[in-house]
């Protein structure tokens, strides 16, 4: 299982972390990463913030950052790179992924091969 982050991404991300800190926080948050059916192209991605993972989660570090992949997704994931862009139209993370078959022009959505769900429309 392989899951980049680019710097910028994991520096965006840590930032989110300590805004979200309060006082019951553990040394196990982190980001959880994830895909759930929907979006236009089948597959939507799922980010997180947690204070500890799942039972079944995959643990892996990217740099100062802990991510927490669920398992079930893992395969969709496998080989993902996750992008920060800042731009004065669009900002936000980007996920290019070597498993998605086609990919939403929203770029929150991709198809896997034909084990996609059935699409819905973007809102």
């Amino acid at each position: 299982m392989t899951v980049t982050l680019t710097e910028l991404a994991e520096l965006r991300l840590r930032t989110f972390l300590r805004a979200s800190k309060n006082e019951q926080n553990t040394d196990q948050q982190g980001v959880r990463l994830a895909v759930k059916d929907g979006g236009c192209n089948g597959y939507e991605y799922v980010l997180n913030l947690v204070d500890a993972p799942e039972p079944d989660d995959i643990i892996a570090d990217a740099g100062a950052l802990r991510l927490y992949i669920d398992r079930q997704s893992d395969p969709l994931l496998d080989g993902v790179v996750v992008e920060y862009i800042e731009g004065l139209l669009e900002s936000g993370f980007k996920f290019t992924n070597p498993n998605a078959t086609d990919t939403c022009g929203c770029g929150k959505s991709f198809q896997a091969g034909d084990c996609t769900p059935a699409a819905v429309p973007c809102t």
